[in-house]
């Protein structure tokens, strides 16, 4: 009842409407009852009787004027156009019965199947995270079916994760294991500002029927407003909200969180917000842990949602400052190389600078000498690398180097997996212990 209530306060009982009075590059200024607008509030930009109208978003206020963005193109909008309030914020109703559909920000289905039902329930776009007293803990470990992330950085439900690499290196590929792949009842993928060309790609070839029959897929595509991007990531955690409050257990994948700082970035330039670091600005900072950090367990008894988020680091720095600041806010990251890449080794996963912040609670206790191991043998080569490449090392000087060195290839190939492959978490420990002749206990 106190979401109807909520709901029916929102709706609009008379037309409240505006006139815009400046359009300046994507921003639009609009006169009028401002009183009645709020940022969020959504607004419609009447072009003319048979034109279509243009919805817009309050993002700020600036000398009596509503300052305000377009979802869409503003061919046509002129001095004095009418733009009629339509709601105070952005609301969705989220239903089971979208499972399986391809939807846009705007909350249009995309995919040709007909019309969206709607839920019951109504949700907020911009929802706040549960309280952090009254959240449950992480769940047990999560089987993500890739034998790197399982054994050398396990992931538990309700672990939120970031896949931290340059473009080119194999992300995409590696959510789209992770899509086919997790055991979760249901996935939520947003692709925020995505290739065109490459959403048909990832539904058909890489969810496939089966995978696409329990997710929900929320595409904005690259050549989409700044605001349909951003509403984009905010759906995607809303749906996936719906699925957990729900008693599920809900894998939410996210590519990229850099492309939605990039919108709220131009977001802010444009209002006059000061830029800082790389042009981010400060509102880029606050949106980023109000977003990630909706993922996680849910209250006690209620569902989890397991966040994936991809950053696209510029330049492969990862000390850039979007990557530096999704680092400090998730559970845990995962890197990828170019590096390892060009070697061919797939997913490019440096393992060594990779972290699950679960680790090593979530490890069974036999296979934590087995994982100490890996490690040591794989640092150890990575710092003596140079000189075996020279041929300045003789074997013999060092057991350990001699080890590492008979060790490093058969490892690789334990880290390289297919596209179409999956190992489960057991099988991958225990394929781990054999490779390095270790009984575990």
């Amino acid at each position: 009842m106190k979401a109807l209530f909520s709901e029916i306060d929102s709706l609009m009982t008379t037309e409240i409407y505006g006139r815009v009075v400046a359009v300046q590059g994507l921003l639009v200024e609009v006169a009028g009852p401002i009183h009645e607008m709020s940022v969020g509030s959504v607004l419609m930009i009447e072009i003319g009787p048979e034109q279509p109208k243009v919805p817009a978003e309050v993002v700020g206020f600036r000398n009596n004027h509503a300052l305000c963005m377009p979802f869409s193109g503003l061919e046509g909008v002129r001095m004095g156009c009418k733009a009629v309030i339509k709601a105070r914020e952005s609301v969705v109703h989220p239903s089971n019965a979208w499972l399986g559909r391809v939807i846009n920000a705007m909350v249009e289905p995309i995919d040709g199947k007909g019309e969206l039902p709607n839920g019951e329930t109504p949700r907020r776009m911009r929802n706040a995270p549960p309280p952090a007293s009254e959240r449950a803990r992480v769940g047990p470990p999560l089987d993500l079916g890739v034998r790197a992330l399982n054994t050398f950085i396990t992931c538990c439900e309700g672990q939120r994760m970031g896949i931290f690499a340059g473009s080119g290196v194999g992300k995409s590929v590696l959510m789209s294991m992770l899509a086919r792949n997790t055991d979760c009842d249901v996935a939520v993928i947003g692709l925020i500002g995505e290739r065109g060309r490459e959403v048909q790609e990832f539904i058909e070839d890489d969810l496939g029927e089966e995978g696409l029959a329990r997710s929900v897929v929320v595409v904005a595509t690259s050549d989409e407003s700044v605001l349909m991007r951003r509403q984009a990531a905010y759906l995607t955690m809303t749906v996936a909200e719906h699925f957990r409050d729900d008693g599920q257990n809900v894998l939410c994948m996210m590519d990229s969180i850099t492309r939605f700082a990039m919108a709220q970035r131009e977001i802010g330039l444009s209002i006059g917000e000061p830029p800082t670091s790389k042009g981010y600005t400060p509102t880029v900072f606050t949106e980023l842990p109000r977003l990630l950090e909706r993922a996680g367990p849910g209250l006690v008894g209620k569902g989890a949602i397991t966040g994936l988020f991809t950053v696209l680091v510029e330049g492969d720095n990862h000390n850039e400052p979007v990557a530096d600041a999704v680092r400090g806010i998730l559970d845990g990251h995962v890197v990828m190389e170019r590096g390892i890449a060009e070697r061919g080794r797939y997913p490019a996963i440096n393992v060594l600078k990779s972290v699950s912040r679960t680790m090593p609670r979530c490890v069974p206790d036999e296979y934590l000498p087995v994982l100490r191991k890996a490690k040591q043998l794989l640092a150890t080569y990575t710092d003596m690398e140079e000189l075996i490449r020279l041929g300045a090392y003789r074997k013999g000087s060092d057991p350990t180097v001699d080890e590492a060195i008979l060790r490093f290839g058969p490892i690789e190939d334990f880290l390289n997996q297919g596209k179409g492959e999956a190992t489960s978490l057991s099988d991958g420990y225990f394929q781990l212990a054999n490779l390095l002749e270790m009984t575990p206990g």
